[in-house]
C-alpha cells in the first residue's frame, strides 16, 4: 500500500501462469524479463512524477509565494499564478485518469478484497493523515488552506466535505462506485460521472471545500479503468506529430475558455481537460523514450503517497518561517529571488517530504502509510 499509487497493481504474484506473471512484470519494472524494454509502465510513473510535482508548485504558488509581500516591480508573481492555473484542467485529470488504469485490476477482485485493500486502506490512510494535518496546520494559521478548527468541522471533514487531502478520499469513494457498477454497461457510469463532472464544474451544485474535484474527477477515473487498453495503445503509438497536435489543441482550447470567459460554462472544463490528458498521456510517452529524463520522473511517480500526505505539512511549517523575512527583503534582494522561488521551494518540500518519509520508515510507522494488516493479507493472497 505504500506505493500504492503507483504501478503496484502489476506485481507478480506466485503460482499465477507464466505469461500473466511475465505480463506484470513488464508493467511493474518496465522491461521484459528477457531485457526488451517497455514504455507502457514507464510514461504512467513519469507522468505521475510530473503531476505531483505539479501539485506541490501549485500549493507552494498559491499558498505561499502569491501571500509573500513582493515588492520588485514586476508582475512576476502574477505570472506564476497565471502559469499554475493553466495547469488545472491537466493535473488532476491526468492523475486520476493513470490511477484509474493502474486500478483496473484491483476492481476485478472479490469485494472483501477491494473492500480492505483499497475502500478501507484508502480512506484509512485519509483519516490518519487528515489528524496529522489538523495538528500540524493548527500551528500555521498563516497558511490559507481547508482546515477543521472545531470537532464538526473535523466531522464534516471525515464525512461529507473531504480536505486537501482528497484525492485519498476520492479513491475510496471511486473504488467503491467502480465495484459497484461493475456489471453495468460502461456507457451508462461513464455518460452520469461525465454529466456530473460538467455540473460541478458549471458551479450548478454546492461545492464547499474540495467537493468540486470529488465531482469533477470521478469521470477521469473511470475512463483510465474502463479505457486501460486504449489508453496504453493512445501511448504505444504516441508520435511528434501527435504531441504537437495535441499541445496545440491544448493550448487553443485554454486560450479560447479564457478569452469567451467560459470557464463555468457546461461542460467546457470537462471538455478541456479530456484534451489535456490526452495531450499529457502523449507528452509523457514521448517522455519516456529520453530515459535520462523520463527515469527521474518515473522514480517519483513510484512515490507519490509520502509526498502528497506530507508535503502539505512541511510547506506551512516552512511557510511559518519563510513569510516575513522574505516579505521584509530589500527590492533588489527580492528581484533575485523572485522568479525562482517557486521552484527552489518545490524541491524543498519534496526533498523534505520524502526525507520525513524515510524517516518515518526507519523508525517503524509503517501504518503511516499502510492499513495495518495489509500486507499480510496481499502476501496470503
Amino acid at each position: 500500500m505504500i506505493q500504492e499509487l503507483s504501478s503496484t497493481e502489476f506485481r507478480p504474484i506466485d503460482n499465477e501462469p507464466d505469461e500473466r506473471v511475465r505480463f506484470r512484470h513488464r508493467y511493474r519494472t518496465g522491461t521484459s524479463p528477457a531485457g526488451g524494454r517497455s514504455h507502457r509502465a514507464e510514461w504512467a510513473d513519469a507522468a505521475k512524477g510530473g503531476c505531483i510535482i505539479l501539485v506541490v508548485l501549485w500549493h507552494v504558488v498559491v499558498k505561499d509565494y502569491l501571500q509573500i509581500a513582493w515588492h520588485v516591480g514586476v508582475p512576476v508573481p502574477g505570472l506564476w499564478g497565471t502559469l499554475g492555473e493553466q495547469f488545472l484542467p491537466l493535473r488532476m485529470p491526468l492523475f486520476f485518469t493513470i490511477s484509474g488504469v493502474f486500478a483496473a485490476n484491483a476492481a476485478q477482485r472479490p469485494w472483501r478484497v477491494v473492500a480492505r485493500s483499497r475502500i478501507a486502506g484508502f480512506y484509512y490512510l485519509y483519516v490518519v493523515w487528515l489528524l496529522i494535518h489538523t495538528a500540524i496546520l493548527a500551528a500555521a494559521p498563516e497558511l490559507p488552506t481547508d482546515r477543521a478548527t472545531s470537532a464538526l468541522g473535523l466531522l464534516e471533514q471525515l464525512t461529507i466535505t473531504p480536505s486537501n487531502l482528497w484525492y485519498l478520499y476520492a479513491l475510496a469513494l471511486y473504488f467503491t462506485i467502480a465495484k459497484a457498477t461493475r456489471r453495468l454497461p460502461r456507457a451508462l457510469v461513464l455518460v452520469p460521472a461525465a454529466a456530473l463532472s460538467a455540473v460541478a464544474a458549471a458551479g450548478l451544485l454546492d461545492t464547499p471545500g474540495n467537493r468540486a474535484g470529488l465531482y469533477q474527477n470521478l469521470v477521469f477515473f473511470l475512463a483510465g479503468l474502463y479505457l486501460r487498453p486504449q489508453i496504453q495503445q493512445w501511448a504505444t503509438t504516441a508520435s511528434r506529430r501527435r504531441l504537437v497536435l495535441t499541445s496545440g489543441a491544448y493550448v487553443l482550447a485554454l486560450t479560447a475558455m479564457a478569452v469567451a470567459g467560459a470557464h463555468q460554462w457546461f461542460g467546457v472544463w470537462t471538455t478541456v481537460s479530456v484534451v489535456a490528458v490526452a495531450f499529457g498521456i502523449t507528452a509523457a510517452a514521448r517522455l519516456a523514450r529520453w530515459p535520462a529524463l523520463s527515469n527521474p520522473l518515473a522514480r517519483l511517480g513510484r512515490i507519490t503517497l509520502p509526498i502528497y500526505v506530507i508535503h502539505m505539512p512541511v510547506l506551512a511549517l516552512l511557510h511559518r518561517l519563510l513569510l516575513i523575512p522574505v516579505s521584509g527583503l530589500d527590492r533588489p534582494v527580492q528581484g533575485l529571488i523572485v522568479l525562482g522561488y517557486p521552484i527552489l521551494l518545490t524541491g524543498l518540500v519534496i526533498g523534505l517530504s520524502l526525507a520525513i518519509h524515510r524517516g518515518l520508515l526507519a523508525a517503524h510507522a509503517r501504518w503511516l502509510f499502510a492499513l495495518p494488516g495489509s500486507r499480510r493479507v496481499e502476501a496470503a493472497r
